[in-house]
């Protein structure tokens, strides 16, 4: 299991989600928590009772910071 130096809540272990980063202690993933931002949830509507109330709003912040870092760090090749 490897936490990522972004943030201790974002862990990435090959057991858990096929390695997809997670919240640390949970299998909700990264791309779960930017699905439901994407969809127009706030942080708070997603750490509310409907969706995961065992989640912080530190955890929803971390899974965007950890997207931010991967993103850039992505590579862009110009085309032609």
């Amino acid at each position: 299991m490897a936490r990522t130096k972004q943030s201790k809540r974002i862990i990435v272990d090959p057991k858990i989600m096929v390695g997809k980063p997670v919240i640390a202690g949970t299998r909700i993933t990264v791309e779960q928590v930017l699905t439901l931002l994407a969809q127009g949830l706030t942080a708070a509507e997603i750490t509310g009772r409907k969706y995961y109330p065992h989640l912080k709003k530190a955890d929803v912040y971390a899974a965007v910071a950890y997207a931010k870092d991967v993103l850039g760090h992505e590579r862009v090749y110009p085309l032609g």
